[in-house]
């Protein structure tokens, strides 16, 4: 019996030995657990891999195993939003968004929380009321100071505000911007950092990835905001892309101005969507988008990681908000690994 059991050591330190040499075959070196992670791959250049989910998913066990191995960095999609953290005036619910940061810890992931200030997604006690700017500015810093304080020391950064400008680089007239005025940024952003010193502070939004009108915007308010020693720290670009309108090319070149300002980036919602079916080319073509996505990141110094809009498309938004598109992230809707996936590999190794 001991013999027996000496052998079974020798035997499983020998494999071992031919994992780590890269040498292994059969499917003891297939094994998932075996390889790499995404963010594994990452954190050799100084980068995060994360993924947002959202709370209905969390029952899913199979789901939930990838999302606890593969990611080092989670953004609650819908916890943390107004509607979720503030139901009623000052009553305040952090159920989800609790949830969502205990998993990460037990996982041992970072929390990219999002998000403060946004025009959608507000319960109608918010929405239905005509306010004063007195008024709407003290609801908005108390919401922001109690959700920021509640998650002090539990989460990596905020995105402060979400989607402030129209595709054209003007103010969109959100009910903060049309009682308060640009200034509701600034102010956002201050309130934030005193309630944690210590989260990364971004703007974030969607169409941004390319120079062009509504990232230029950005650009001079960074600038502007960064000038009067308000607190920013980073530029969040979502990378919603969609096959159909091209890749933005431009991607690295504006990385590399905002990090010029002393800003870090990082890419916070990506996926690349489709229209459907999904065909061999379109998968590849996606892969390839995914894999250059990355390199542009990877490129630029200051661009801290990628954060994929949820990893499978089980669990996809865009099916419901784009009828006949979607196929839009790196697996599938059995979990199973796409060409994205292994593109993704290829660009972090």
């Amino acid at each position: 019996m001991p013999r027996h059991s000496t052998r079974l050591r020798l035997a499983g330190a020998l494999a071992a030995v031919l994992v780590a040499a890269g040498l292994a075959t059969g499917p003891a070196a297939q094994a998932h657990e075996r390889q790499p992670t995404l963010a594994d791959l990452a954190r050799r250049h100084g980068r995060y891999f994360g993924s947002a989910t959202d709370n209905p998913e969390l029952t899913d066990s199979a789901y939930t195993q990838t999302l606890g191995s593969e990611f080092d960095m989670i953004t609650p999609g819908n916890g943390m939003k107004w509607y979720a953290t503030e139901p009623q005036q000052g009553v305040f619910d952090w159920a989800n968004g609790d949830e969502i940061v205990r998993l990460a810890r037990q996982n041992h992931q970072r929390v990219r929380a999002h998000t403060l200030v946004w025009h959608s997604q507000l319960p109608g006690w918010l929405t239905s009321k005509q306010w004063t700017a007195a008024e709407l500015r003290a609801v908005l810093k108390k919401h922001i100071t109690t959700e920021v304080r509640h998650y002090r020391g539990k989460v990596y950064s905020w995105d402060v505000v979400n989607e402030a400008f129209n595709e054209d680089g003007t103010y969109r007239e959100t009910l903060w911007y049309k009682t308060l005025g640009p200034g509701y940024i600034a102010d956002a952003l201050r309130w934030a950092h005193q309630a944690d010193p210590h989260a990364r502070l971004y703007l974030n939004d969607y169409n941004i990835e390319a120079v062009g009108p509504k990232s230029d915007s950005y650009y001079r308010l960074a600038k502007e905001l960064k000038a009067q020693g308000v607190p920013l720290d980073g530029i969040g670009l979502q990378a919603h892309l969609a096959l159909q309108y091209g890749y933005p090319a431009t991607l690295e070149d504006n990385l590399r101005r905002f990090s010029r300002l002393g800003l870090d980036t990082a890419l916070t919602e990506v996926d690349v969507r489709m229209q459907l079916p999904a065909t061999d080319d379109k998968l590849a073509e996606q892969a390839a988008w995914y894999r250059d996505l990355t390199g542009a990141c990877l490129a630029v110094r200051r661009c801290v990681g990628l954060t994929i809009w949820d990893y499978t498309d089980k669990y996809s938004w865009i099916p419901a908000f784009f009828p006949g598109e979607g196929a839009a992230l790196p697996w599938d809707e059995q979990l199973r690994p796409k060409p994205a996936y292994y593109a993704l590999r290829e660009a972090l190794r």
